[in-house]
């Protein structure tokens, strides 16, 4: 899939870009999403889907590398946040095996990890069934997707 950057911008009160992720959303808190927020849209879009990965994690799976902790589709176009712990749009399966958000929480002493936070506008509405992993919904939607960008946020572990 190719990552070209639009001028989509994801933001996210809980940190700021480069800022660290407060525990609260990781893996040692209550692990909760958090709250994100997103304008300048293409023309054209009819939805989104948001991921999580830590490109960061020593682990190569399935022909990708990294860790998928969040697969989030079937957003409507109308959509232009999501609350803290939201309950919006439809879960996917992230790498722990698990629907939804799964937050940071790399090995003890392996440093720190950056996490991909990705907002991606699509030209066609999807209505994709629950549970799919993040290559399942790429495959779906990598036709449709006409722009998207990231916010990245850190976390250290011990």
């Amino acid at each position: 899939m190719a990552f070209a950057l639009s001028t989509m911008q994801l933001d996210s009160s809980a940190f700021a870009a480069g800022g660290s992720i407060p525990t609260q959303h990781t893996g040692e808190g209550k692990d909760t999403s958090p709250a994100l927020s997103w304008q300048g849209a293409p023309e054209g879009t009819k939805g989104f889907a948001l991921i999580c990965h830590d490109p960061d994690a020593p682990l190569v799976q399935n022909g990708t590398y990294g860790f998928v902790h969040w697969v989030l589709y079937n957003l409507p176009a109308s959509t232009t946040s999501l609350e803290e712990n939201s309950g919006q749009g439809t879960s996917g399966i992230n790498d722990m095996g698990k629907p939804g958000y799964g937050g940071p929480m790399p090995p003890e002493g392996h440093g720190v990890h950056h996490y991909y936070f990705w907002v991606l506008a699509l030209d066609k509405a999807t209505d994709l069934p629950q549970g799919l992993s993040l290559p399942e919904l790429l495959k779906q939607i990598e036709p449709n997707i006409i722009g998207m960008n990231r916010l990245v946020g850190t976390y250290q572990r011990g």
